[in-house]
């Protein structure tokens, strides 16, 4: 098990981001040789693409999607630049994946801290970006997000390094971030082990199913998103009365008529007296998507703690393993 607590990664979590960008070497793709890019990976390595999927939704010319399965979309071809993330590199979804798109033909680009996924990479000449090794999955997200969005910049090119780099820097003054987490709890005191749900619009949604898993495998509790407006159209007949829910609102603002739903459901909540905080970007940029990952990582050590979880150990994802690999 690694040595390297969550407190360590988030504090130092800017290494991260410097540390990829060191390690980027250019692939020399373009969009224009593809139809479409698919991006697989599951859990903490997956989550890297949905995110980087949404920030680059305006440049890029091509769709790309993210898939955390067994096997890839049927359209998947020789014009499909695939995308595979593996922290461990033996994640057997991901291998699946990448058998798949071997046989069909696909471009295949591969990242991972070593294991089967390295090996593949290495056998078959592929372009491999390495990850550092000693972190849990879910805290080495500053390498995964890094890559890729270096990556699908390039494809596109568009460079992401500049603001990365402006990223890093504010990231390394973290104490007003950690100050905001810890002031989020207290809002939520005495609800801790009520589950969360996370309302969100679509370029925020990614941000809030991190969040999600965050408050799943370290506070081990529930954790929901629901994304505006579509829940206006119906999780929204759910809001009579106060419910035994932490409401956490994240809204990028880039759309007026969103502005005014949230502020409607907001008022409809508050009016229950339900528990609800609201991270509202002033300007929607790389640099609030990064501060409100990491405010909201902090949350979820902090209300790990309080509870009483190791927030290091995942015994059933552990014990679900155990239980595949006997199954084989």
């Amino acid at each position: 098990m690694t040595s390297i607590t969550h407190e360590q990664s988030l504090d130092q979590f800017y290494n991260q981001i410097d540390w990829a960008l060191a390690h980027y070497k250019k692939h020399g793709l373009h969009e224009n040789e593809f139809n479409h890019v698919v991006i697989g990976g599951l859990g903490g390595s997956g989550i890297g693409g949905r995110i980087a999927r949404l920030v680059v939704s305006d440049s890029m010319k091509i769709p790309v999607e993210v898939y955390s399965e067994y096997t890839l979309p049927a359209y998947c071809n020789e014009k499909t630049l695939v995308i595979l993330c593996s922290y461990s590199g033996n994640t057997e979804e991901t291998i699946s994946m990448y058998n798949q798109a071997a046989g069909a033909g696909c471009r295949i680009v591969c990242l991972a801290s070593g294991g089967k996924v390295a090996q593949l990479a290495e056998q078959n000449g592929l372009p491999f970006y390495p990850v550092e090794t000693g972190y849990q999955p879910r805290m080495a997200l500053g390498y995964s997000l890094t890559t890729l969005l270096m990556i699908l910049g390039e494809l596109s090119g568009f460079d992401y390094r500049t603001a990365l780099e402006r990223v890093s820097a504010e990231l390394k003054e973290n104490q007003k971030m950690k100050d905001e987490a810890q002031h989020i709890v207290e809002h939520f005191k005495g609800g801790e082990k009520a589950k969360f749900v996370v309302v969100c619009d679509n370029a925020m949604e990614a941000v809030a199913v991190r969040f999600c898993q965050q408050i799943q495998e370290n506070a081990k509790g529930e954790a929901f998103v629901t994304v505006l407006p579509e829940a206006n159209h119906n999780v929204i007949e759910s809001y009579y009365g106060k419910h035994d829910t932490n409401f956490v609102i994240l809204n990028s603002g880039q759309n007026a008529r969103n502005n005014h739903r949230f502020a409607f459901l907001t008022e409809l909540l508050n009016s229950h007296d339900n528990r609800c905080y609201s991270l509202t970007a002033e300007t929607y940029t790389l640099n609030h998507i990064f501060k409100v990952i990491h405010i909201l990582d902090w949350v979820s050590i902090y209300l790990s703690n309080i509870k009483g979880e190791d927030n290091m150990f995942v015994n059933n994802i552990a014990r679900l393993k155990s239980f595949l690999d006997s199954v084989k």
